[in-house]
Order: C-alpha cells, then sequence, then structure tokens
C-alpha cells in the first residue's frame, strides 16, 4: 500500500491486459525486493513492468523513454530499454512502463569477485556515459530530485540534520565537509550521470559488474552525485581505483563527499531509534565520508 494508492498483480494484469493484449497472457508476480520509487513485476520471463510509487517519480517514466534508446548503443554495459508506455487507468494515475528483463543479481558485497576490478569497471561505463553528447538532455529539476545542480539545492535540508544530529556524530567535522563541497562548485560543460549509482541498481552476473538500471535520476549537468558508491560500496584500493578511473580532480571529489554525506544525514535523521539496520549503515558511510576528508586535508 503506497499512502491511498495499491499497487499489486491484480493491478500490474488489469493495465497489461487492456492496454497490451498480446501480452495479457503472460504471468505478472512481484520483483523482490519491489524498490521504493517504483514497484517492479515480472511479465513473463523475459520484461518487467515498472509503476512509479508517487507523483514525484512519475515525471522519470517519458524521460526514460526518450533517452535511454539512445543512450544504450554507446554504453559498454546493458541498460534497461522501454519496450513499452503504459498510460493511466483502472485507478492507476501515472505513466508506466514495461522493459525487457536484464538477468543480473544486484551488487552486494558477497556477490562481488574483485572489488578493484568491479570498481574498474564501473568508472569506464560511467565516462562512457559522461562521454555521450549531451545536447538537449534532461537538466537537473524536480524529475530528480536536482541531482546533478548544485549542492546548495540541501543545504538548507543538510544543515537542519546536522544539528538535529548534535551529539550522535562529529558535527563539527560533518559541517566542515559540507563546506568544503559547497566551496567546490562546478565549472564544466554538463555531461550525463546517472544519479542514483548505489549497489541496488547495480547487476552482477560471475562475480562481475554486468548492468547498470534504473535511470529515473538521470540527467545533464555535474556528474559528481554518481562519485556517492565510492564510499558507500568502496574502500582502500576499490575507492582509489574507481578516483582514478573516474577521474574526479579535488573538487569533484569534495562534491561528491558532499552528496554522499547529505544522503547518509538526512537518512541517519529519519532512522535513529527507528530502525537500527538504515542507522549503522548511515553511521558507516558518514565515518568513512569523513575519515576521508582528513586524509584529504
Amino acid at each position: 500500500m503506497d499512502g491511498k494508492l495499491n499497487i499489486d498483480t491484480a493491478l500490474v494484469s488489469r493495465l497489461v491486459a487492456t492496454q497490451f493484449p498480446r501480452w495479457k497472457h503472460l504471468a505478472v508476480r512481484p520483483v523482490e525486493p519491489g524498490g521504493w520509487d517504483n514497484r517492479t513485476f515480472h511479465l513473463g520471463d523475459e520484461m518487467l513492468v515498472r509503476l512509479p510509487s508517487a507523483a514525484a517519480y512519475s515525471l522519470q517514466v517519458e524521460k526514460e523513454h526518450r533517452w535511454l534508446p539512445r543512450l544504450a548503443p554507446l554504453l559498454p554495459l546493458p541498460i534497461p530499454v522501454p519496450l513499452a508506455m503504459g498510460i493511466p487507468a483502472e485507478s492507476y494515475p501515472w505513466h508506466w512502463s514495461i522493459y525487457r528483463w536484464i538477468e543480473g543479481d544486484t551488487a552486494k558485497r558477497e556477490r562481488i569477485a574483485s572489488l578493484s576490478q568491479f570498481a574498474a569497471s564501473l568508472a569506464e561505463f560511467l565516462v562512457a556515459l559522461q562521454r555521450i553528447d549531451p545536447t538537449g538532455g534532461p537538466p537537473p529539476g524536480q524529475h530528480n530530485f536536482f541531482r546533478g545542480g548544485p549542492l546548495s539545492v540541501y543545504d538548507g535540508e543538510t544543515k537542519e540534520a546536522i544539528a538535529a544530529l548534535d551529539g550522535r556524530i562529529d558535527a563539527e567535522a560533518a559541517n566542515a565537509v559540507w563546506e568544503a563541497a559547497l566551496a567546490a562548485p562546478w565549472h564544466g560543460a554538463p555531461v550525463w550521470f546517472h544519479g542514483d549509482v548505489n549497489w541496488g541498481n547495480l547487476l552482477v552476473r560471475h562475480g562481475r559488474l554486468s548492468a547498470v538500471i534504473d535511470f529515473g535520476t538521470s540527467g545533464v549537468g555535474d556528474p559528481s552525485c554518481d562519485l556517492a558508491i565510492a564510499w558507500t560500496l568502496f574502500e582502500g584500493k576499490s575507492r582509489e581505483t574507481f578516483r582514478a578511473g573516474v577521474p574526479a580532480d579535488e573538487a569533484m571529489w569534495a562534491r561528491g563527499r558532499g552528496w554522499t554525506l547529505w544522503k547518509a544525514l538526512i537518512t541517519l535523521a529519519g532512522h535513529i531509534d527507528v530502525n537500527p539496520v538504515e542507522t549503522e549503515k548511515s553511521r558507516h558511510v558518514i565515518d568513512e565520508v569523513l575519515a576521508d576528508h582528513t586524509r584529504g586535508t
């Protein structure tokens, strides 16, 4: 249940049957885990259905249908390519998508054979993405929660979280990282970025990076938001490999730390004393970011 909106297999089956009757005989079953921004369902064995779970995410559907087919041939790894776009119906209020299913498991640490090799492959993918002609691409905005834009859009939110967590984190160090990020603005030409590079959007087969999925927060702008994986998944040698492969200068790295810190802080502030698992994850990321900043100063 998403507020008053119930997105279940029955709804998906009705939508497919009425709008794409050639596929109405295919079984519909939930993909686990189902995701937060979208609810995802298997459609037979070779396709999936994705339905935005809230109005804020519905802006991403038409963007993906327009741009992913153009990006896919220019990238070194598979990405989702939409097969069909559904329209609002059956009490469901937004556009929705059908994609080809991409085989692979999400990139949990235990599934990755070599973190450094994985980091190098991911950096290669992101560099290839950044080299694609950005002309006409979607600039930062509501559709991707302003990823690729200036970090200052989240200045108030970040400082509120730091203040709320004072005494539970090193607030002075967190402020220093945040101010360093704000003091290193982007001056380059806009480039393509993914916008949400995390283990759940990276697929692994045979221990290697095999695909990159969920381009809902993609756009053209500052690609430093794609660096967060450096602190949420990589460490030590793998982090160094990733940074060298991207490559990221000091200013871009500082902004990457800023994006990572913002997300970890608001997650921690929202889950502390409520969700111990998310609290521990966010604390670890914050510690990694603060330590990395200290080493670099």
